[in-house]
């Protein structure tokens, strides 16, 4: 299963350096300082157990170089970035291939089928945990199930790379409920990110102190309202205690918007909180402290260069 993975980050680089030993494995970015250390040395994943797994692994900066056709693409881009992914993927994939986004947040998915087809565009969820430590380095930073959404005339095709991460060591189920999948993941991130990202703490933090934990369960309350008033029929009848387990099984990782806003990057408040936000606008419920954790986010991404250290 020829396997391109657009996106060469915490993410990326994980299931890279998990799947390269099974099958070839491209990693596409724009960093070209990643994408040389990755070429000279490889991938180094440091493990939950402290050890170094290093695996060989190919980086492009330049697409147009891959000169063939992927089985598999993996976009595990920042959601800013999905409809460029997207071209991208619609470029370098086979005409019988599946391009599959792990992203966060909402309307990724609409945006790869808009590109490729709805028939070669399919979404999963993970909880896997990862940090970029520098160029060609990867902490392993959480370990959680990933599971993958079968849409209609899929059920081969996902169930193959479903196989694929499972051999890898990626724990992976399946299921045919897209919609629930991608609500059960935001309700997660809703929980997480903002929170941590904010008052910069790891993830467990949010379920091991009271004050935390009361503004998570505010969040989650009123995403989870707000998708039950869409008809999203949620997987998990105790959401927040979903939260929590996410909490506990990535402890010590930094979440993907704190480690954008230690960056001085731009976050993906609006597909997480925000999109909370609109879809609350749309049903009539009120979502106050998705909307003061929209406002505060944006408000630190752009008072960055004066931030009092």
């Amino acid at each position: 299963m020829e396997t391109l993975i657009i996106g060469a980050g915490a993410m990326g680089g994980l299931f890279a350096t998990l799947l390269a030993p099974l099958v070839p494995v491209t990693l596409f970015t724009t960093n070209t300082g990643h994408a040389e250390a990755i070429n000279q040395a490889g991938l180094a994943l440091n493990c939950m157990d402290g050890q170094v797994r290093r695996t060989s692994a190919c980086a492009l900066t330049d697409p147009d170089r891959y000169g063939r056709r992927a089985d598999l693409i993996l976009i595990c881009t920042k959601a800013r970035s999905t409809g460029q992914a997207a071209e991208t993927a619609n470029r370098l994939l086979a005409e019988d291939g599946l391009v599959l986004t792990l992203q966060n947040g909402l309307g990724n998915l609409e945006l790869i089928q808009a590109a490729v087809g709805v028939s070669r565009a399919a979404a999963g969820i993970t909880a896997q945990a990862a940090t970029l430590l520098g160029p060609g380095q990867i902490r392993h930073a959480g370990s959680g199930p990933t599971v993958l959404g079968a849409g209609p005339g899929q059920d081969k095709k996902i169930a193959a790379v479903a196989a694929l991460f499972n051999q890898a060591g990626i724990a992976t189920t399946v299921t045919e409920d897209v919609a629930a999948l991608l609500w059960s993941k935001l309700i997660v991130n809703v929980g997480i990110n903002a929170l941590t990202a904010l008052l910069r703490v790891p993830n467990g933090t949010l379920a091991e102190i009271p004050e935390c934990e009361c503004l998570m369960t505010k969040a989650v309350d009123e995403a989870v309202t707000v998708a039950r008033a869409m008809g999203v029929r949620l997987p998990n009848d105790a959401p927040l205690e979903k939260v929590r387990r996410v909490c506990a099984m990535t402890s010590g990782n930094q979440s993907s918007m704190l480690q954008d806003i230690l960056a001085g990057r731009p976050t993906e408040i609006d597909v997480i909180n925000g999109a909370v936000v609109r879809e609350g606008a749309k049903t009539g419920i009120p979502t106050p402290v998705n909307q003061m954790l929209t406002e505060l986010i944006r408000a630190l991404e752009v008072t960055a260069s004066w931030r009092i250290n």
